[in-house]
């Protein structure tokens, strides 16, 4: 089995360049010592014995963890994420890691990130970059993107990844698989590297990336509780009522989603209306002030830790150009600016990010602390209480997939995954659709219909900008298109079932072109 995946992992990294640490030999000997373990007990080790895993951005014992950092090559862990030492002993906390090993899991390689994991592509100056399975053109989605195309190209069983603002859901999303973020507290992330460690205004969580939803869902019945920091919770059966209740949106009200990404959701609600589920629509106006606090968090210290270890001489990625400059120019010329674009350009929202993009006092940061507090409260009571639901159906991001150096045009459509960062709702991506050429075309229809936001130059770079749009139906065309299916807060095991109410709800993964193997149809 092993060999196998190793086979197919070498065909994925050739097409998209995936792959960073290669773990091959450790990993066969850990295959060879399962099966002398089950020719001689005729046991195996747990559910995942000799599953092959692909990790993102944990320790693993003799390899680097570089997060695309010069700083970090030949800098190999000298132990495995899970080990601790504490007073001269060696304590051995459960983490996802060592959760998938003791399930009998196979670590065999690790993957590719964007230079600090704080984006929406996939590419750093030691690695390069890594192309969608579907188009090399494309991005492959950050910062798991490296996990998506592995797994898109079914040269792994389960993935780990990590999300701050999205980083589990877009690449999921973009390269057509399923991806769980969870609530805080659920699995672990000891052993992580983080792009702002230390900081907690916005929490990180890792998660699982996997083909289907069975894999998935097996994934967090052996992480859910494990390790320091979460709570002692394992993994809990649920039963869902016989008829749900969701809400859904494709508008945030800061970008109006693209045609075919709107087709997404509404395909999934007219899916799971057939099965006798009730849909109603949201009017779900809090994404740029869920924004605006997410950046206010995030850039308190002028962004100074998450680039800190980026060296004078270090090429820095082009993603990251917009965060490093931000920081650099003066309150005054921010607000200066921000007036001219919401003046000029009438773009509230883009006015907001140039204003609020940078360093703050403590009092300042505290402030922003409260607001996101608050926020929690306004959602839960807004959309959760006041409309009884069981879950949430949106859109992951405005576009599918993005050509390689264009996310860094639209940052605000950051918005429609961030959003459950900051209010804390465990949530996972289903994949729906593909983009189909003249079907999901930029209409009259869709320019004069309901859901235009407040960013008119993120819509005009996403839509309309002659020659320049970054949405294009007929580039496109075949690109995948998934949706968020959103829970509230600790019911992470609801999420997942209504997840394969969702996935079974939209028929046939085969037919959809998702199921494990499609690659090979695609190819075809």
């Amino acid at each position: 089995v092993l060999e196998a995946f190793i086979a197919q992992a070498l065909v994925a990294h050739e097409a998209t360049s995936c792959i960073t640490e290669v773990m091959f030999d450790d990993a066969r000997e850990r295959a060879r010592d399962l099966d002398k373990l089950f020719e001689k007990t005729g046991r195996v080790v747990g559910p995942l014995h000799g599953v092959p895993i692909s990790v993102k951005v944990y320790d693993i014992k003799g390899y680097d963890t570089t997060i695309g950092l010069a700083k970090y090559i030949n800098k190999p862990a000298q132990s495995t994420a899970d080990v601790k030492r504490t007073n001269n002993s060696i304590e051995t906390p459960p983490q996802l890691v060592q959760s998938m090993i003791s399930a009998g899991a196979i670590p065999f390689l690790k993957t590719n990130i964007p230079q600090t994991l704080y984006s929406f592509e996939c590419s750093n100056p030691i690695w390069g970059r890594t192309s969608n399975p579907y188009n090399a053109e494309y991005s492959s989605g950050g910062s798991s993107g490296g996990e998506a195309s592995m797994l898109a190209l079914d040269a792994a069983v389960i993935g780990l990844g990590s999300d701050i603002a999205g980083s589990l859901r877009s690449p999921a999303s973009s390269c057509g698989i399923y991806s769980f973020k969870p609530g805080v507290g659920r699995i672990s992330d000891y052993g992580a590297k983080e792009s702002f460690p230390g900081f907690d205004g916005i929490k990180s969580v890792c998660g699982p990336m996997a083909r289907c939803m069975d894999d998935l869902e097996l994934a967090c019945r052996v992480s859910f509780g494990g390790g320091r920091g979460v709570a002692p919770v394992k993994f809990r059966e649920v039963k869902l009522p016989e008829k749900l209740r969701f809400g859904y949106y494709a508008s945030d009200g800061v970008i109006k989603a693209s045609p075919a990404c709107i087709r997404a959701v509404h395909e999934t609600v007219g899916a799971l209306e057939r099965q006798g589920h009730e849909c109603i629509e949201l009017n779900q106006d809090l994404t740029a002030d869920i924004f605006n606090t997410y950046i206010q968090l995030t850039s308190a210290d002028g962004y100074r830790t998450l680039l800190k270890d980026i060296g004078s001489n270090e090429p820095l990625d082009p993603s990251l150009y917009l965060l490093t400059l931000l920081p650099k120019v003066p309150q005054i010329i921010r607000n200066i600016l921000a007036r001219v674009i919401r003046t000029f350009a009438g773009d509230k929202a883009m006015s907001d990010l140039m204003r609020l993009g940078g360093e703050r006092t403590v009092e300042r940061y505290h402030a922003a602390c409260l607001r996101r507090n608050e926020i929690k409260e306004e959602f839960y009571r807004r959309f959760w209480d006041a409309y009884n639901l069981d879950g949430i159906i949106t859109h992951v991001h405005a576009s599918p997939a993005c050509s390689h150096g264009r996310s860094q045009k639209i940052p605000l459509m950051a918005g429609s995954t961030c959003t459950y960062n900051l209010v804390d709702s465990p949530c996972g991506v289903v994949p729906v659709t593909h983009v189909k050429a003249k079907t999901d075309g930029i209409t009259e229809e869709w320019i004069n219909g309901p859901g235009r936001g407040t960013s008119a130059m993120t819509e005009s770079n996403l839509c309309f900008s002659k020659g320049k749009r970054i949405y294009d139906d007929v580039k496109m065309d075949g690109m995948p298109v998934g949706v968020q299916v959103v829970g509230r807060l600790w019911e992470d095991e609801k999420v997942l079932a209504m997840m394969r109410v969702v996935d079974e709800a939209l028929g046939v993964q085969r037919e959809r072109g998702f199921k494990p193997g499609s690659w090979e149809e695609r190819l075809q």
